[in-house]
């Protein structure tokens, strides 16, 4: 089960507390408590940059605070892990062929099985949307059913219904796995009709309104406005 934990955020930091010490090779590292996911800039000169050059600025310049972005993990069976097994598993790496799909394992599933196209999954989720600060639009452990037990999101993989960015993650994770996956916009939502889809209205309006947002698109920002953050972990796998 995965447990969010806060720290605050700050920029051309990427460095987390203990039990983790994350590292990517493209981000900064300092030692503190903040993570932060920064966009290279070059600085021209001193001169004062006026109000009317910040849209125009905005692109070059985007740096993506995230607060609450951090989780503690208490997985229950972690005794039983092997020592392979056992987190933290400290740097972000790119899958292979996967246009971009970043990802970080935080604990190793155990078996020999992945999912493969037609297998029905069941997942848990942190979604976060990194254009807002790393905002918490959705989380499978708020999905409560009659009992009040959190309901997992359920899938069939290679459907088409759910977005590329957690399709691509989940077909190399093994169950009891859990990976923190950074999702750029052309694995993200390419619709309002893609799963998974929050639940709450407004949580939902305020998703798509930001994805989607046509004078910010126009503006050339839409390779920063749909990237998603995920913490994912694999809860069941069923073949069909």
């Amino acid at each position: 089960m995965i447990t969010e934990r806060c720290y605050s955020a700050s920029a051309t930091c990427a460095s987390f507390s203990p039990p983790y010490i994350i590292r990517d090779n493209n981000f900064k590292h300092q030692p503190c408590n903040k993570f932060t996911l920064c966009s290279a800039t070059s600085s021209s000169s001193s001169t004062t940059i006026s109000i009317t050059k910040r849209r125009s600025l905005y692109v070059s310049l985007i740096c993506i605070n995230f607060s609450s972005f951090i989780f503690s993990l208490a997985p229950a069976s972690s005794s039983s892990l092997s020592p392979s097994s056992k987190f933290p598993i400290s740097e972000f790496y790119e899958l292979p062929n996967s246009s971009g799909l970043k990802v970080l394992d935080l604990l190793l599933g155990s078996g020999d099985e992945v999912p493969s196209d037609g297998d029905k999954v069941a997942i848990h989720y942190y979604g976060r949307l990194a254009a807002k600060q790393g905002w918490r639009f959705d989380s499978t452990y708020d999905h409560k059913d009659e009992n009040g037990d959190p309901n997992p999101f359920v899938f069939v993989l290679g459907s088409g219904k759910v977005i590329d960015g957690i399709e691509i993650a989940v077909r190399s994770m093994k169950v009891g796995g859990i990976r923190r996956v950074i999702i750029p916009p052309s694995l993200g939502y390419q619709s309002t009709s893609q799963e998974p889809i929050p639940p709450n209205f407004f949580d939902r309006q305020r998703l798509f309104t930001t994805i989607f947002n046509p004078t910010r698109l126009a503006n050339g920002e839409g390779s920063t406005l749909g990237t998603l953050i995920f913490d994912i972990e694999l809860v069941s796998l069923r073949h069909q």
